[in-house]
């Protein structure tokens, strides 16, 4: 178990309509923040306060990382499993790669590359053992250990035979949501982007959560690879209350998600990858039905995900618009240009850039202002050195255009 300090900074989300100073929102709407305190939660009063452009909130508090490492060593080679037990960078393991005859490699959250373990190769017999000691791989060639939240996945030559393995450290972070609780007051749906790796599934496992035990939520997760509730009939504990439904097949995951609506009457559905143009039709279906969705999609900017047509639903989707002389000599633009067609189902969108730097949108905004050839406003999320959550509101965009 890892403790870092923090100090949470919630407020309410206002983007401007433009770059004067204008409110969209004047409702004072509470926030929740809670200290965290080594196993004890610490309610504090709600904050009605109203923040500025860039602020910080008095409260503080833990953020606190539990991984249950010994778990994933014990399927490693003995030698390897020594050699990471006394590594002084273990709290920032991020996975362990054996590729048949290559060298052992361990990768960490604060430096790119990797680092050899040995000097000598993988050798068929031990992938086999490793195999052994995991157990039976989904059809997704991925597996879990009971009781944890680590990932293992296959990598198959074209006999079937395991040739290499990606042993994932999985963490339960306590915390790390109050770079978004105050979004969760809004019951919007939230997608996040982000690439393999920065936390996403990290996230979902908490927002689930604190929707269901601190909000009172009836949370339903759809668990495609048991990454989030973890490997098992019993969900890890991080989940908190929250509810988990596993997915027998990767391309099933669209009928759960439907199923899990109509069955089980929840008003929140969690779902991780949503990568099909199925999966994104039962996004709409379920934000239709009033259930507040919390998903990650496959992509890494707003534009990503706007120019992918099997996922550009997922934001209101884009169609070709023909205007007439007058309406086109009004805007200063051509007569066909590119409009959003419907409604976004998912209003928020955060992209994260690191596991501390998130870049929000307010999804129909960003889309239509991109859209015009402009870039829109937006709000940055981060920790500073003391690991403060500060929001810079009013900032223009970074991204590419459309």
């Amino acid at each position: 178990m890892v403790l870092l300090s923090l100090q949470p900074k919630l407020f309410p989300l206002n983007f401007p309509s433009s770059r004067s100073n204008q409110s969209i929102n004047n409702k004072r709407k509470p926030n929740y923040p809670s200290s965290l305190l080594v196993g004890t939660q610490k309610r504090l009063k709600p904050d009605y306060r109203r923040f500025s452009a860039s602020s910080q909130s008095p409260h503080g508090g833990f953020l606190v990382v539990e991984d249950d490492l010994p778990a994933l060593l014990q399927i490693l080679p003995r030698e390897l499993q020594e050699q990471l037990e006394n590594e002084p960078k273990k709290a920032e393991l991020l996975e362990v790669v054996l590729d048949l005859g290559r060298r052992p490699e361990a990768r960490f959250l604060s430096e790119p590359g990797g680092q050899y373990l040995r000097n000598t190769e993988v050798s068929q017999e031990e992938l086999q053992e490793a195999e052994s000691a995991i157990g039976e791989f989904g059809g997704d060639n991925r597996a879990g250990i009971e009781g944890t939240l680590h990932r293992i996945s296959a990598i198959r030559s074209r006999k079937g035979t395991v040739v290499g393995l990606t042993c994932r450290v999985g963490r339960a972070v306590t915390g790390h949501v109050d770079m978004v609780r105050d979004l969760l007051e809004y019951k919007e749906s939230i997608l996040f982007l982000g690439r393999p790796g920065v936390g996403k599934t990290t996230v979902m496992r908490e927002i689930a959560r604190v929707l269901a035990d601190e909000l009172h939520k009836r949370v339903v997760i759809v668990d495609t690879s048991n990454e989030i509730g973890g490997d098992g009939d019993v969900p890890h504990s991080a989940i908190g209350g929250a509810r988990r439904m596993q997915v027998p097949e990767p391309s099933l995951q669209h009928n759960v998600m439907i199923e899990a609506v109509e069955n089980h009457m929840p008003e929140v559905i969690i779902v991780d990858e949503i990568g099909t143009k199925a999966e994104a039709v039962a996004c709409r279906s379920i934000a239709e039905r009033g259930v507040m969705l919390i998903g990650t999609a496959h992509g890494e900017r707003l534009g990503n995900i706007v120019k992918n047509p099997t996922l550009s639903d997922l934001v209101g989707g884009v169609e070709a618009v023909t205007l007439s002389d007058e309406e086109a000599r009004a805007r200063c633009t051509q007569k066909t240009i590119m409009e959003r067609k419907a409604p976004p189902t998912f209003p928020f969108l955060i992209e994260m850039r690191e596991r501390d730097y998130w870049v929000t949108h307010r999804t129909e905004k960003s889309v239509d202002t991109l859209l015009h050839g402009r870039k829109p406003f937006v709000e940055i999320r981060r920790r500073d050195e003391k690991f403060n959550v500060v929001i810079d509101r009013w900032t223009p965009y970074d991204g590419d255009g459309i």
